[in-house]
This record gives structure tokens, C-alpha cells and sequence, in this order.
């Protein structure tokens, strides 16, 4: 069976909600990374089989929007694509779709990853269809409805992720601690130019002239520990998720160039990283912040391996207390873990961030020397995924 490597990977900027990148659909940011993934692989955008974006807030989009992306970022009519949708781990369950059908000699090239534009996520109004009679209609918010709402129990995840921290033990201080990290973290990795080599800045042209945007607007170095404490519990007053221990929503788009290694030898690219595997896991659907550490305990079994085994992790932070909850389960060395900051800082444009943090994991292992990385994500019900790669 052929083997999958990674040969380049770009992301857009992760804007705030609201922010700079409020005026571009997902769309838009899909084809921008997208053009620039296939331009730093140096292929064609015909030598691309298929293209696989993730994306969840769709409602309003228009059909099948990884096609809409495709085309905005130059590749021919011919290019097949699909749109996935496994909410947050909906970038980096792409990837699995595209090496799988690349091991099996469907596809010599593809591009993977996802897009999300939270800022344009629109309201709909229920019932409209066969008309409202008399009294008051709701509008209902589909970034939250469709984004960040379990379905199982009617409640924000959020809910979730406080209550099952609580199962584990970890107390408000202890996120606080984690999220205050994160910032830091990301904040000295901006400062420092470790994100540069990712991310393709975006150009935003309007009647007052142009604007750059080429930095995450999320990361605030100004973070204390003070500040975080004083942050109210969202949706749960007695719970210990708060706006300071959990991502924002965001906007943003990541993607990766993946062919086999024999076609990457065929035309002199070296690669960037070997994708070594891929586990899923679901569990009971309140468990959400148990899924990353799931998925990578059972990655490391199919393998082989232990936890001691793999240099770097990206685990992304849906909330301080997934991280932590995982780093529990699998004992993980937190010094591993999410070296230059995770999505409480960059923000968590949902369809997308899946690409984001292999594509860092891939970056960040080349410049420590290479090694075993594993990315893993939770996803909305409790499915978690979690990929492993190589950086020779």
C-alpha cells in the first residue's frame, strides 16, 4: 500500500468575530489557502485529483461550497471535491479522507483541510416555510445551533466541558493556569515569527484603499491571571468555563497539499511530513473533553507506541478543560504540548482549525528536529480524532 506524505500547507490568518476577515465568507478563505497550499507545493492546480474541505456552518452558502472554494482558488472545473462536516474535527477529518484514498492509488494529490467564516453565520426563522400566523417568530442563531449547541441535551457545550472537568478534578484555577499558558504562549510564537512560514496574509481591498491582514488577531499578550479570575461562568453560573478559558469564535481556512511518496519522489518534492495514522473515538455525548486523549491512546495502541514516544502535541482547545481532562487520560507531558499556544489564543474557526493544528504540528516538529507528533480534536457529541505524523 502506497504511503501519504504532507508537502506543504498554508491558513489564512484567524480573524476575530466581527473582525478584519468579517467581509469574506468561508469561501474565500478556503480559496486562499488553497491557492497558496497548491503554490508552496509547487504543482499545478490541474496535477490536483480531488480537493476535501471541511466546513460546518454551511447554512447559506450555497451548494456544495468546497467546489465554491476550489474554483476561487484557480483550480479547473474538472477537480472533484467534497464539503465535510464533523464539526470540529471537520480539518482534520479531511485529511484521513484524502490519505486513505491515496494509500489505496485512488488519487495521486489532493488538498485537504477546512474553512469557517463565524462572522457570517446567519440567523433563520423557523417555520417560515408554511408561514407564521399570528404572535411573535424567533430567529435562531445558526452559528450556535449548528456550531456549538448539543443537540443530545439541548445545551451549550460549554456546560459539558465544566461538568466533566469537574468528574476530573480540575479546578477554575487550574483552566485559568492553562489558558493564561496558551496566550503566552501564542503570544511569544507571533513575536518571535515561528506562525510566519503558515500563514498567507490577506489582502482586503475596499474604497478606502487596502488592508493586510497577516497575524491572528485573537492572541492577547496582555493576559494576567488576575483578569481571567474576574471573567464570570458562561451558561452555567456554578460551572468553571468562562470567555477566558475557552477559544472564540472565529473566522479563518487551512489546507493541505498531500500526493504519495512516490509521487513525490516522481517530481523532486521533498516532503514536508509522512502521515503515520489516524484513530476516531465516540463516547457518550456529555464527554467531549475526553475524546483527544481517547483517540490517542488508541492511535499509540494501533501502533505500538507510548505516549514517551512522540515529541510534540497539538491538542486543540475547545476549552482549557479538554486539554487538561486529555492530559490526564493519556499522561501526556504538558511541556509537549501546544508549544506556541492553542486555540483559547489563535480563536477556534471551527470547519477549520482540524488544519491548523497539524499543519503547525508538521512546522513546529521540523524546527525541533523532527520526530513523532500527534494532533487530536474533539468534535460536537463526543467524537474525537486524533492523526499521527513524522517529521523526518
Amino acid at each position: 500500500m502506497k504511503e501519504t506524505v504532507i508537502v506543504s500547507a498554508a491558513r489564512t490568518p484567524f480573524g476575530r468575530f466581527g473582525g478584519g476577515l468579517k467581509s469574506l465568507k468561508a469561501v474565500d478563505l478556503g480559496g486562499i489557502a488553497i491557492a497558496e497550499a497548491i503554490r508552496r507545493a509547487g504543482v499545478s492546480s490541474e496535477q490536483i485529483d480531488y480537493v476535501y474541505m471541511g466546513q460546518v456552518l454551511q447554512g447559506g452558502c450555497g451548494q456544495v461550497p468546497s467546489r465554491q472554494a476550489t474554483r476561487k482558488a484557480g483550480l479547473p472545473w474538472e477537480v472533484p471535491s467534497i464539503t465535510v462536516n464533523k464539526v470540529c474535527s471537520s480539518g482534520l477529518i479531511t485529511v484521513s479522507l484524502a490519505d486513505k484514498a491515496i494509500r489505496l492509488g485512488e488519487i495521486d494529490i489532493a488538498v485537504a483541510g477546512g474553512m469557517e467564516s463565524m462572522s457570517n453565520a446567519p440567523y433563520f426563522l423557523p417555520g417560515m416555510r408554511w408561514g407564521s400566523r399570528m404572535m411573535n417568530s424567533s430567529a435562531v442563531d445558526l452559528m450556535v445551533n449548528d456550531g456549538l449547541w448539543c443537540s443530545f441535551y439541548d445545551r451549550h457545550m460549554a456546560i459539558h466541558g465544566s461538568e466533566v472537568a469537574s468528574e476530573f478534578g480540575l479546578s477554575r484555577e487550574a483552566q485559568d493556569e492553562w489558558a493564561l499558558r496558551s496566550q503566552l504562549y501564542a503570544s511569544d510564537a507571533i513575536k518571535a515569527g515561528r506562525l510566519k512560514e503558515e500563514i498567507v496574509p490577506v489582502e482586503l481591498k475596499s474604497k478606502k484603499g487596502t488592508t493586510i491582514v497577516d497575524t491572528d488577531e485573537g492572541p492577547r499578550a496582555d493576559t494576567t491571571m488576575e483578569g481571567l479570575a474576574k471573567l464570570p461562568p458562561v451558561f452555567d453560573k456554578n460551572g468553571t468555563v468562562t470567555a477566558g478559558n475557552a477559544p472564540g469564535v472565529n473566522d479563518g481556512a487551512g489546507a493541505l497539499v498531500l500526493m504519495s511518496r512516490d509521487k513525490a519522489m516522481e517530481l523532486g518534492i521533498k516532503p514536508l511530513a509522512t502521515i503515520v495514522g489516524h484513530a476516531e473515538v465516540s463516547q457518550e455525548a456529555r464527554y467531549i473533553a475526553t475524546v483527544p486523549g481517547l483517540s490517542t491512546m488508541k492511535l499509540l495502541q494501533q501502533k505500538g507506541m507510548s505516549i514517551d514516544d512522540i515529541a510534540l502535541i497539538e491538542a486543540n482547545e475547545a476549552f482549557a478543560a479538554v486539554a487538561l481532562t486529555s492530559g490526564k487520560i493519556t499522561n501526556w507531558d504538558t511541556k509537549r504540548v501546544n508549544v506556541d499556544g492553542g486555540a483559547i489564543a489563535f480563536g477556534h474557526p471551527i470547519g477549520a482549525s482540524g488544519a491548523r493544528i497539524l499543519m503547525h504540528l508538521a512546522f513546529a516538529l521540523r524546527a525541533r528536529g523532527g520526530g513523532y507528533g500527534i494532533a487530536c480534536i474533539c468534535s460536537g457529541a463526543a467524537q474525537g480524532d486524533a492523526m499521527m505524523i513524522k517529521v523526518e
